[in-house]
């Protein structure tokens, strides 16, 4: 179990710290990516119109340096260029969109569009017919400028996920320590109880029909019960299709005789039977838990009623107290281990029972009503 658990809290690591670096590793590279390109397309355009000026400044050029400068101009295959004289009219353009290529208007527009994103370079010449050179990011490197809204995504999810990680990290540790404390808790209620029963045995030998030795051995046989559903926390537990009447009736009539007789307390089922999947045992201890508690609200004075009927395809059971009832903030944290309204509570029996619910059963419990003064009504839902 032990062994299981270490790999299932290894593999929750190993996958949080993939994340992560996934993460760091994409934003980093389409950080330098986007740079670099920048870089490259700046110093492309820069070479473009050095060559354009030296061409324009030499009298008499060599073939093959004009054959190298229409190299470097045609070699441009994805940034957008407009050369305008100094008056904004086009002279020459590469790589516009065709809508606009034959049209001077839309393309002095887009000149001044682009002097937005990169002020144009002037190419000055002796004659002062001076030339400037608009150009703009390429398709690619435009495409890439959505990347921070992506990276904007990427990090909301990668929170997302965080906060999702870190709260299953809480509850398996919190998990185990709940299986660990219960598993050794049924150990160190069995070792005395295996005592206990074979001196109810020597008792039974000396006087049989002893009322006392009978009290005992119900209280051995309850104790029993106590440490099987000990034992069953952190294990998967056998659910049968059992009568969820007769579950909740021999629990009735059980805790009927052991509560204070101040309390009025009675009972409420449909007459047919619901056969719904269970562990009587777990499922006694949740009612066990709850009854217990509404009696302590009411200080064993009061009126404590369990009424069970079904819903939407659902088998509710409602344990309706005349207690002390609770404010906002203790009924949204009566569930959370370690909190208890009672000075001696340890704020255990109904964040186990919670668990139960959820985990085995496939159900809930819930403050379904509360009011300060008037009592309290805890409410188990299964799907029936």
């Amino acid at each position: 179990m032990r062994r299981r658990n270490f790999f299932s809290r290894f593999n929750n690591w190993f996958v949080f710290i993939l994340f992560t670096v996934v993460v760091t590793t994409l934003v980093f590279a389409l950080t330098i990516l986007i740079n670099y390109l920048k870089k490259e397309e700046i110093k492309r355009i820069d070479l473009l119109a050095n060559a354009i000026k030296y061409q324009q400044d030499v009298v008499a050029p060599d073939p093959l340096v004009q054959d190298l400068v229409l190299q470097i101009y045609t070699s441009n295959q994805t940034i957008p260029v407009i050369i305008t004289d100094k008056n904004g009219r086009p002279i020459d353009h590469r790589n516009l969109p065709r809508n606009i290529e034959n049209d001077t208007k839309k393309i002095q527009e887009l000149a001044v569009k682009m002097s937005r994103t990169y002020p144009p370079i002037e190419l000055k010449f002796p004659s002062g017919n001076n030339q400037f050179v608009y150009f703009d990011n390429s398709l690619l490197l435009n495409n890439l400028q959505y990347s921070p809204y992506i990276l904007g995504v990427l990090i909301f999810l990668y929170l997302i996920f965080s906060f999702w990680f870190l709260r299953t990290v809480k509850k398996t540790d919190e998990g185990y320590v709940w299986a660990g404390l219960a598993k050794e808790t049924a150990h160190q209620i069995g070792t005395p109880l295996s005592s206990m029963i074979g001196w109810i045995e020597i008792l039974r030998m000396e006087n049989q029909n002893s009322e006392g030795v009978k009290e005992i051995e119900k209280d051995i046989n309850r104790l029993r019960t106590i440490s099987e559903r000990f034992s069953k926390i952190g294990s998967v537990p056998e659910l049968n299709d059992l009568n969820l009447n007769e579950t909740v009736q021999q629990n009735f009539n059980y805790l009927r005789t052991r509560i204070s007789s101040k309390v009025e307390f009675t009972l409420r089922m449909p007459k047919g039977e619901i056969l719904i999947p269970h562990n009587r045992i777990l499922l006694s201890w949740v009612i066990e838990n709850l009854v217990k508690n509404a009696v302590d609200a009411m200080k064993g004075l009061g009126k404590l009623e369990i009424q069970m009927y079904e819903k939407n395809k659902n088998v509710i059971i409602d344990f309706r107290d005349s207690g002390s009832g609770m404010n906002g903030s203790q009924a949204r944290n009566v569930f959370k281990p370690g909190f208890s309204t009672k000075k001696r509570g340890w704020g255990l029996g109904l964040s186990l029972a919670k668990r139960v619910m959820k985990e085995y059963h496939k159900g809930d419990i819930k403050v379904a009503q509360t009011e300060v003064g008037k009592g309290t009504v805890f409410r188990i839902t299964m799907k029936s």
